[in-house]
C-alpha cells in the first residue's frame, strides 16, 4: 500500500536519479566534502550525517550553511534553490503533493501513519509561513484551544507531524540569526502553545511523545533567547527556567547545556557576571555528561570568559578565551548540535572582542571586532549587526570617531535591511550618547542625529 507524501521532492528526485539511499547519499556527500576541502573549495572540514540529509528531504528543509550549499550544488550540478531550498527570511512556498513513491520495505503501525491531509496542510502552512515573521506578517497557527479537525475523531500525531514541528523550530532559529528576535518571539510562543496542545490533547505513541517533549524543550529555550534579544528579559528568564526544568525532569543534559549557555549570556547583560560564570560552569558539567563535542566546549568557555571579563578578571577571562579557541580549533564534528551552528570564526572573534572591550582593552577590541565584521556572512546578519554596534562603541572608547561613524553606518544598513534586535539598538544608543559629546566633529554630529531617529 502506498501513500501520497510531502517533502522536498526536488532533492529526493535527484537522489533517486542517482539510485542512492539517503544513507548512501549522505556518505557520498561526505566523501566529496573531504575532496573539496583538500582542494580549498570549502573553508572547513564538513560532513553530512544521514540525519542531516533526512532533514534536507523533509517538507521544510533548513537552509544549509555555505559549505553545505557549495557541496550540494557541486554534487547535483544545480543551483541550491533548484534543489528545494529557500533562504531564511524568504517566504517558503508550500511544497506540492507529488506522485506516490514506492514505500521502503516494511510499513509503519497504524498509529504512526500520516494524519489527515487537512491537518498536515495546517501544520505545513504554519511552518512555511515563517518567512513572514521577518517582516512582521501574521502566522496562521492553529489556536492552542482548538479541537481536532472537523471530521477527525482524534488529533493524531505521527512522524511526519513531528518532522514538520522540528523543522519549524530549526527555521525559527535560522530566522533569528539573520533578522533577530524582535518580531519572532510572538510566533515562537504561538508555536509553543500549539505544541503543548498536541502533547495534552493529541493521540500518539510513546516514541512520538518523547519527540514532542524534546522539540518543546528546544523551542522553549529558543523562545527564551528570542525574548532576550527583544529585551523582554523577564519573559526570557521564565522560558529559560521552564526549559531547564524540562531538561532536568527528562534527564536531557544537552538541553540543559544549551539553556544554561543562554542564561549565562543573558546574565552578563543583566549585570550578573558572577551568575554568568556559575551558569557557564554548570553547563560545562552537563556537557561532560553527554561527552559534548569541541564546538559546545568552545561556546561554554567563551560564555565563562564573558562573565570573567565583565567582572574585570583579566587572568580568568584570558584563560577561558584561550580554552575557547583551543576547543574551536578542533574543527566541526558530525555530533555538533544545531544550536552551535552560529559559532563560526567570525562569531568567536566577536565574542572575544566583546570580552576585551569589557576589560578596557579598547585597541585590541577594535581589531578583533573589525576582523569579525569582515568575516561574518549574511546568514548571521543579526550577529554581524551586534558586532558592528560593539565595534562602533569600542572605537568611540578608543577616540577614533571616523571608525565609530563607519561602523554605526554599516550597522544601520542591516537595520534598514530588516534586521530587528533590541539588543543591537540598545548598543547603538550608547554609541549615540557618546557621539553627542563631539558636536564639533561634523560626521559624529550627523551620525548622532541619525541614531536618534532610529532609536527614538
Amino acid at each position: 500500500m502506498t501513500e501520497t507524501q510531502r517533502g522536498n521532492h526536488h532533492l529526493k528526485r535527484e537522489r533517486q536519479r542517482a539510485n542512492l539511499t539517503q544513507e548512501q547519499n549522505a556518505q557520498a556527500l561526505t566523501t566529496l566534502a573531504e575532496q573539496m576541502h583538500e582542494a580549498g573549495e570549502i573553508t572547513r572540514r564538513t560532513s553530512v550525517s544521514p540525519r542531516q540529509y533526512r532533514r534536507w528531504e523533509s517538507p521544510t528543509p533548513p537552509w544549509p550553511h555555505p559549505d553545505h550549499r557549495k557541496l550540494l550544488e557541486r554534487f547535483y550540478g544545480r543551483p541550491i534553490t533548484d534543489l528545494g531550498f529557500t533562504p531564511p527570511g524568504a517566504p517558503r512556498p508550500v511544497l506540492s503533493v507529488i506522485e506516490p513513491i514506492p514505500p521502503a520495505t516494511g510499513t509503519r503501525p497504524d498509529n504512526e501513519k500520516h494524519a489527515a491531509v487537512n491537518r498536515r496542510q495546517a501544520l505545513t502552512t504554519g511552518t512555511t509561513a515563517l518567512g513572514l515573521a521577518a517582516v512582521g506578517g501574521p502566522l496562521p497557527w492553529m489556536s492552542p484551544t482548538a479541537s481536532a479537525v472537523p471530521g477527525d475523531a482524534e488529533l493524531r500525531v505521527g512522524s511526519e507531524e513531528v518532522e514538520l514541528l522540528r523543522s519549524a523550530a530549526v527555521d525559527l532559529d535560522a530566522i533569528d540569526q539573520r533578522f533577530g528576535g524582535d518580531r519572532l518571539w510572538r510566533s515562537a510562543r504561538a508555536q509553543l502553545l500549539w505544541l503543548h496542545h498536541l502533547i495534552d490533547q493529541g493521540t500518539y505513541t510513546d516514541v512520538i511523545g518523547q519527540e514532542l517533549h524534546s522539540i518543546t524543550g528546544q523551542l522553549t529555550t529558543s523562545l527564551g533567547w528570542f525574548c532576550y534579544d527583544a529585551d523582554q528579559q523577564t519573559e526570557a528568564r521564565v522560558y529559560f527556567s521552564e526549559a531547564l526544568n524540562t531538561a532536568m525532569l527528562a534527564g536531557d543534559d544537552a538541553l540543559a547545556t544549551r539553556t544554561l549557555s543562554n542564561m549565562a549570556r543573558q546574565s552578563v547583560d543583566l549585570g550578573k557576571a558572577r551568575e554568568a560564570v556559575r551558569f557557564a560552569r554548570i553547563a560545562q558539567a552537563h556537557a561532560a555528561e553527554w561527552s559534548a563535542p569541541p564546538r559546545v566546549a568552545a561556546l561554554l568557555a567563551i560564555r565563562e570568559a564573558q562573565g570573567h571579563a565583565r567582572l574585570g578578571d583579566e587572568v580568568s577571562a584570558g584563560s577561558a578565551i584561550k580554552r575557547a579557541w583551543t576547543h574551536f580549533d578542533h574543527g566541526p564534528s558530525q555530533r555538533d548540535p544545531d544550536w552551535t551552528g552560529f559559532l563560526n570564526e567570525a562569531e568567536l572573534t566577536c565574542l572575544e572582542g566583546m570580552c576585551r572591550l569589557d576589560l578596557g582593552q579598547h585597541n585590541q577590541s577594535v581589531k578583533l571586532l573589525d576582523r569579525s565584521a569582515e568575516l561574518q556572512d549574511i546568514e548571521h546578519s543579526r550577529n554581524r549587526g551586534m558586532c558592528l554596534a560593539r565595534l562602533a562603541y569600542a572605537a568611540l572608547q578608543n577616540r577614533d570617531l571616523d571608525h565609530t561613524v563607519a561602523a554605526a553606518e554599516e550597522s544601520l544598513r542591516l537595520v534598514d535591511g530588516g534586521m530587528s534586535s533590541t539588543r543591537n539598538m540598545k548598543q547603538l544608543v550608547l554609541v549615540r550618547n557618546g557621539l553627542t559629546l563631539h558636536r564639533t566633529h561634523a560626521p559624529a554630529r550627523e551620525m548622532a542625529e541619525r541614531l536618534t531617529q532610529y532609536t527614538a
